[in-house]
């Protein structure tokens, strides 16, 4: 049997020489965010009182990222949303990711950034049941982006920072640009859209996506 195991290997390095077999599966997996919070634990403290740590609910897809218990009540200067959801850990800044429509009942125009990049965005006040906190800025609409490893972003030909298109099947389906590539090594591979960009392409948690040509 070994005369014929290497006969077997040699063909089938002769078809991949040959660029007959098909690439690995290049799809990725679709995360959907609806409008959330993340806090440092100076402004949770003064929301839920000292010491206070947060309660989780559920395990988020990328890691040691998780949904939390406690919820929030945002204000703007023409209305408020209640019961927006914080996730975890605590960051070194507080920041507030919302919808597009929410500007509207709001009564703020918040720009599209991607998490972390706060420099140029206006503030909100967060209500929670211990009292409350006005930041002078963190409010931000979540530009679309893929979270990658290092390896993700080797395999699929990208860099970390680079800009690229997607395209998404079916009958609402077309393509979206200006997605960003998150790559490190702490990352797992997930498309992340919120509810409104997702549902306008018709997108589930079940949807995959690929890179556009």
């Amino acid at each position: 049997m070994g005369k014929y195991d290497d006969l077997a290997a040699l063909l089938l390095e002769a078809i991949r020489e040959g660029g007959y077999l098909q690439k690995d599966d290049q799809s990725i997996p679709v995360g959907i965010s609806n409008r959330h919070i993340h806090l440092s634990q100076a402004d949770l403290e003064t929301l839920f009182g000292a010491g206070y740590r947060l309660t989780k609910a559920k395990d988020l897809s990328q890691p040691g990222q998780y949904a939390c218990k406690e919820t929030l009540t945002i204000a703007g200067p023409k209305g408020a949303i209640e019961k927006v959801r914080i996730l975890g850990p605590v960051r070194r800044e507080s920041q507030v990711e919302i919808l597009q429509a929410d500007c509207f009942k709001l009564g703020i125009t918040a720009p599209v950034k991607l998490s972390g990049d706060l420099p140029g965005t206006p503030g909100i006040t967060l209500i929670g049941p211990k009292g409350s906190v006005i930041l002078g800025k963190g409010l931000l609409i979540a530009q679309r982006h893929i979270h990658m490893s290092l390896e993700d972003a080797k395999n699929f030909g990208v860099t970390d920072g680079e800009q690229v298109t997607i395209q998404i099947d079916g009958l609402r389906g077309g393509t979206y640009s200006n997605v960003v590539i998150r790559a490190n090594n702490t990352s797992v591979l997930e498309f992340h859209i919120d509810t409104e960009e997702a549902n306008a392409m018709h997108l589930a948690s079940t949807s995959k996506i690929k890179l556009a040509n």
